[in-house]
């Protein structure tokens, strides 16, 4: 899967990240940002609902094609 942050929309509400912390985390300002190897949402079943979780939907989940 591909994850994408808007990072214009991101308020920092940090939803992602209690929702999944094992790929979501906050930058140093409090915004969204992605673990290290976690760019393709390392498998965990909690990341779409993550994406439902954000306030702002800054967060995109897609299924990678091919």
């Amino acid at each position: 899967m591909d994850i994408e942050i808007d990072t214009d929309v991101c308020i920092g509400a940090g939803q992602c990240a209690l929702t999944a912390p094992e790929v979501f985390t906050q930058d140093d300002d409090g915004y969204s940002a992605l673990l290290p190897g976690r760019e393709d949402g390392g498998g965990s079943p909690l990341v779409r609902e993550a994406a439902r979780a954000c306030p702002v939907s800054a967060i995109t989940v897609s299924d990678r094609v091919g």
